[in-house]
C-alpha cells in the first residue's frame, strides 16, 4: 500500500519511472528515428581503472530535429518497432556542424524567395 502511495506522489511531482540517457546522435539517416551512442564510464572491479563502453540506442524523432553530432536525451517508452524502444526527449546541445547547416539552409531559402 506504501509503495502505491510514493509512485503516485512521484508521478503527481511531475517525474516518471522511465530511464533516461543522453548521448550523442551517430545517425539520422532514417525517417523519424536517429541513432544515439551513450558513453558509460565504470571502474573496473579488480584494477579500479575507468573503462568506457558505448551502446547505441534507436530513437524516435517525430520532427526529424536533431542532427548528427547533437547532444540529447531520450527516454524509455513502448516498443515502437523491432529496435525502436526510446524517444527524443529534449535536444540539450547543438553541434557546431549542424548550425553551420542550418544557417546554409536558411540562406539557400532565402535566395530561393528572392527569386
Amino acid at each position: 500500500m506504501a509503495d502505491a502511495q510514493q509512485e503516485v506522489q512521484t508521478q503527481a511531482a511531475g517525474q516518471s519511472r522511465r530511464n533516461e540517457k543522453v548521448g550523442q546522435v551517430v545517425s539520422t539517416k532514417m525517417q523519424k528515428t536517429i541513432v544515439v551512442e551513450v558513453e558509460m564510464r565504470k571502474a573496473h572491479p579488480k584494477y579500479k581503472r575507468i573503462i568506457r563502453s558505448s551502446k547505441k540506442f534507436y530513437a524516435h524523432d517525430e520532427e526529424n530535429s536533431a542532427r548528427v553530432g547533437d547532444m540529447v536525451r531520450i527516454r524509455e517508452t513502448r516498443p515502437l518497432s523491432k529496435l525502436k524502444r526510446w524517444s527524443l526527449e529534449e535536444i540539450v546541445r547543438r553541434s557546431a556542424l549542424a548550425a553551420k547547416e542550418a544557417e546554409a539552409e536558411a540562406a539557400a531559402k532565402a535566395a530561393e524567395a528572392g527569386k
